[in-house]
């Protein structure tokens, strides 16, 4: 059983029941769900999940007021309720799990993942955002919300980013994938520092990535989940089997040693697979940014591309930004 169904499932066997008997007047003022840290948040979770932060347990939003009158009481409450469910052990919490769980004020839980207790409400407060923050408050299932109050944040967040801040974003990625990928991995094998190479592909597979998120309009998680999550998406995730093969690839310095190559200072060396691939998706990604009408150029070389992005920006401060903020 996921963490999310045993999640819910111990809230409509034990949580419920006890929120009404202890609880009846703040019934509809409590929101419950499993949401935040964790791969069962995201619905992730497996077998190798289980040796830590996990096991029968959500999540109680209470506002302010509400936390302040309760707030104790309901926690304790909480934690009386069995710690054994359907065959699953008591949660183990590892030694910076704490605090997923259990009684939570709205606005502490908002302002601990995001900076702040409710939603942005201007450009460069979610442009300071990071994805994968947005991410973790977004993800998992809200099982009961009669108030709304926590859901209304959540919803405003559902919704993405703004259009000019997503354009922001997506200049950005375009700049550090044609940076990262396009340019300094091939500078770094020609010069023999594969340590700076391999750092270089690293750093283009996360920024691609999260470019795929930007055009999908979804929030990135977590690095160890992105590639997991690409692939459920309806735009470009054929473009994860690349990015696989980047990842068990390695590098062949011996094609970049003869004399010829080094001379090939503005020319690909396709004979490096890594860069036939890096080109593949860097053209992928340059064709979707024609469907959008985010580029009228047809040069696939993304750092290039930037500019034409950013020129598609409303907001003026956000288009008199650095080409690699966001």
């Amino acid at each position: 059983m996921k963490g999310l169904e045993l999640a819910r499932a111990y809230y409509e066997a034990h949580g419920k029941q006890m929120i009404h008997a202890s609880f009846p007047q703040y019934e509809e003022r409590i929101a419950v769900g499993l949401v935040g840290q964790g791969s069962e948040c995201f619905g992730f979770d497996d077998e190798l999940s289980t040796d830590h932060d996990f096991g029968p347990s959500f999540c109680l939003w209470l506002t302010s007021e509400d936390y302040q009158a309760i707030g104790k009481d309901l926690q304790q409450a909480y934690n009386d309720l069995p710690a054994d469910f359907m065959g699953f052990p008591a949660r183990r919490e590892s030694d910076h799990g704490g605090g997923r769980i259990g009684v939570q004020e709205i606005g502490v839980f908002y302002r601990g993942q995001i900076g702040r207790a409710d939603a942005p409400s201007h450009l460069l407060e979610w442009l300071a955002i990071p994805e994968l923050r947005l991410a973790t408050v977004t993800n998992g299932q809200v099982f009961q919300d009669t108030l709304g109050e926590f859901s209304q944040i959540r919803n405003t967040l559902l919704r993405f980013y703004p259009e000019d801040v997503r354009i922001k974003k997506i200049a950005a990625r375009a700049a550090a994938m044609g940076q990262s990928g396009q340019y300094n991995y091939a500078r770094c094998m020609r010069r023999g520092e594969t340590i700076a190479a391999q750092l270089a592909l690293a750093e283009f597979v996360q920024q691609a990535i999260s470019m795929v998120f930007l055009l999908n309009r979804k929030y990135a998680p977590f690095y160890k989940w992105m590639h997991k999550a690409m692939q459920e998406l309806p735009v470009l995730a054929h473009l994860s089997h690349l990015f696989r093969e980047l990842s068990i690839n390695g590098l062949h310095p011996d094609v970049w040693t003869s004399a010829d190559c080094r001379k090939m200072l503005t020319s690909l060396n396709m004979r490096d697979r890594n860069v036939a691939i890096i080109e593949t998706i860097c053209k992928a990604v340059k064709e979707q940014l024609q469907n959008e009408g985010l580029t009228d150029s047809d040069n696939d070389f993304l750092a290039a591309q930037a500019g034409e992005i950013m020129a598609r920006i409303k907001d003026a401060r956000l288009k008199a930004m650095h080409i690699l903020e966001g």
